[in-house]
């Protein structure tokens, strides 16, 4: 780590090469003493000691930050909620009842805000129509929610649960056929739609739709609408229609207990169907107050905290962020529903806390470190690596600010893309690079955590600490929860040389996979430990680093065990690569792979390469571009110590990018490996045989 002596030694150095003015160590000295600086406190453990060994064993560790056999009822953070539907309740007397949910809806698209008791008054109605209109108030009744987010989404989750009625989200990306198995696997009696073509997707499928009898839609209905759900053998209501039959008909509430559960959320999966995870009330909030425990140097939440919704609320991350922003009495904005728009969403809402993906990240280091119209001194102070030893200090020293000379310079126009006033990142789903990681502490001037789960455990299973400068890994493990190591033989990993597959044991783990036994005994065993198939690795400090994938892994035709997430994220270290699907075929004894360049780098390389066009398709298709990419993902290969078997024997460029729309990403952003393998399966087996094979 850079001291302070490390610093300056460099601006002397820097100086000495007429690089930079004594400005430069003026403003050192400016960024250590003065007192503009984020509030942010020490952590409570040593960063250099993270998580502790159970029974001595180090594969086996905990958090530091533990918690008391009787922490539900005692020192939780937040003790005046036990179920995630009174989080709401809670929000109305932190803030007074301040604004709560808020989408841009007024004048010039400004954001026009509900109080917390307007909120609350819509969810009791929206609750109270569903039981007005025949819905049982059950833990056993299942009411689908089939939209993107908005502040609808939210009344609805929970005008359901304050009947203890299971909400269950439905997507786009899991596909029709997805979306009925889920219907007919939860005996759906009614789904909340946002727009005509989701109603119009449920009325294709309702011949095979036997329980479904209601659909209600977000926007207006017509009449030409509700005379085509109707032949088809359902009752068509606008979700104004179901919160005036609330307003006039009144049920008594069913609040959810603490048992019950809270909702049923499908994984996306790679293959096959969606498995249903059924978490409770208990198990939600749990996680989402060891989340609070592991991050409250930083996230001590106020009414004055203001959160963009933008991820789907179809998935954890975002609605454990919700019940976040509750909890503290903050106010949650909802993106326009198109994420082209999202950077004019954050300049519009000026978010103070911000949830987000690594590639939404990656896009903001990549047109960062490659503008269109670069300066000599932008380029010059973004290759050096100048105010990177300038974080690492004020890191160490728990000081995040926005008005150093690199902020004037160079870093204003990031903050201005995230609205100016973020305070704390939390990015998750995928790991982020090192790069991107130290670029973005370094260009936000605020605390970047990543956090590392999975659906099964709620959202999050670690976090990286706030205050901690080290890159490179997912944090110890979050208050509550246990992680070891276990053997992976078939892949060559062993717990003896601190690497194996990451199993987790929490209160916070799913109850269940729905009426699935078989695949929940699969994932948890009968000890309580769930196996993730990531695999993982523990550093000196205690924190967990996440290597490797067990899923996905086949064999070649000389026996070798291949794990293609594994050589896909070695890839995408190339700067010419935005996205890498590798593959391969059993009776084969090489891979090949997919590659998308970037189109940002491929931009900037041709300038100096003007031979190559800078276009992406037409760079792709000229007849040397293959051979210079292919060159360096091997170097890239090579220096991340890849087999020679595991590197890949050739590739084809593809110019259009893997997306969710496309059905070649899952909705974390993940390669959808059938969808690939569908789509360029002719083009995998031409590469076969131009290498003769």
């Amino acid at each position: 780590m850079a001291t302070e002596e490390d610093v300056l030694s460099s601006c002397r150095t820097l100086l000495a090469t007429g690089a930079v003015t004594l400005a430069g160590v003026a403003a050192v000295t400016y960024l250590l003493t003065s007192q503009k600086r984020l509030p942010v406190s020490k952590p409570d453990i040593d960063l250099n000691n993270q998580s502790v060994a159970i029974d001595g064993k180090p594969y086996h560790r905990a958090s530091r930050l533990s918690r008391p056999p009787d922490y539900w009822n005692s020192e939780r953070p937040i003790k005046d909620c036990k179920t995630v539907y009174q989080a709401l309740e809670r929000g109305k007397r932190q803030s007074n009842n301040g604004p709560c949910l808020g989408a841009r809806t007024g004048p010039n698209k400004s954001f026009e805000w509900m109080s917390y008791q307007q909120v609350i008054d819509k969810v009791e109605q929206f609750g109270s129509g569903l039981v007005y209109k025949g819905s049982r108030p059950s833990n056993t009744t299942f009411i689908g929610i089939f939209a993107t987010n908005r502040p609808e989404w939210t009344i609805a989750d929970y005008g359901i649960q304050g009947f203890s009625m299971v909400p269950v989200p439905l997507y786009d990306t899991l596909g029709l056929d997805a979306c009925k198995f889920i219907i007919n696997q939860c005996d759906m009696e009614v789904v909340v739609v946002d727009t005509e073509a989701r109603m119009n997707n449920l009325v294709t499928l309702k011949p095979d739709l036997p329980a479904l009898k209601r659909i209600i839609i977000i926007a207006p209905a017509t009449d030409q609408m509700r005379s085509t759900v109707g032949t088809a053998g359902m009752e068509l209501l606008t979700f104004e229609d179901i919160l005036t039959l609330g307003k006039n008909h009144p049920q008594p509430p069913v609040p959810p207990t603490p048992e019950a559960v809270f909702s049923i959320i499908y994984t996306s999966g790679t293959t096959g169907d969606p498995k249903g995870v059924v978490l409770t009330h208990y198990s939600f909030l749990s996680m989402v107050n060891s989340m609070l425990l592991q991050s409250q140097p930083v996230f001590v939440g106020s009414s004055e905290d203001v959160y963009l919704s933008y991820l789907p609320l179809a998935h954890n991350f975002d609605r454990g962020c919700h019940i976040l922003i509750f909890l503290s009495g903050a106010r949650i904005g909802y993106y326009s529903r198109d994420i082209r728009l999202l950077t004019d969403d954050m300049m519009a809402l000026r978010p103070t806390l911000f949830a987000t993906v690594p590639r939404l990240l990656n896009r903001l280091y990549d047109t960062t470190h490659h503008p269109q119209n670069p300066t000599f001194l932008r380029t010059y102070h973004l290759q050096t690596h100048l105010p990177s030893p300038f974080v690492l200090i004020l890191e160490r020293k728990f000081i995040y600010r926005k008005d150093s000379i690199w902020d004037k310079l160079i870093f204003h126009k990031v903050q201005s893309k995230l609205g100016g006033r973020v305070r704390m990142v939390l990015t998750g789903s995928a790991p982020i690079s090192a790069d991107v990681m130290s670029f973005l502490r370094c260009a936000l001037g605020c605390v970047v955590v990543e956090g590392y789960g999975q659906t099964e455990t709620g959202a999050g299973l670690t976090m990286t600490l706030p205050g901690d400068p080290s890159i490179g890994h997912v944090g110890p493990p979050l208050p509550g929860s246990q992680i070891k190591l276990i053997d992976i033989p078939e892949m060559d990993y062993y717990v003896k040389d601190n690497v194996g597959e990451v199993c987790a044991k929490a209160d916070f783990l799913l109850k269940e996979y729905y009426k699935e036994p078989e695949k929940t005994a699969e994932a948890l065993d009968s000890d309580g430990w769930l196996h993730t198939g990531d695999v993982g690795t523990w550093l000196p400090n205690g924190c967990l680093k996440i290597v490797d994938r067990k899923k996905n892994i086949f064999k070649l035709s000389q026996g070798e065990y291949i794990a293609t997430e594994k050589i896909e994220n070695v890839y995408q270290g190339s700067p010419f690569v935005a996205q890498a699907f590798v593959d391969g075929d059993s009776l084969k004894p090489v891979l090949m792979a997919i590659i998308v360049p970037d189109q940002l780098y491929i931009e900037k390389w041709a300038t100096n390469n003007q031979e190559f066009p800078s276009h992406l398709q037409e760079f792709c298709q000229h007849p040397e571009a293959k051979a210079i990419i292919l060159k360096d993902i091997l170097e890239q290969g090579k220096k991340s110590g890849l087999k020679g078997f595991e590197q890949v024997k050739d590739i084809y460029l593809e110019w259009n990018l893997f997306s969710v729309d496309n059905d070649l990403l899952t909705p974390t952003f993940k390669n959808r490996r059938p969808g690939l393998r569908k789509k360029y399966k002719q083009i995998i087996s031409d590469l076969y045989t131009q290498n003769g094979l």
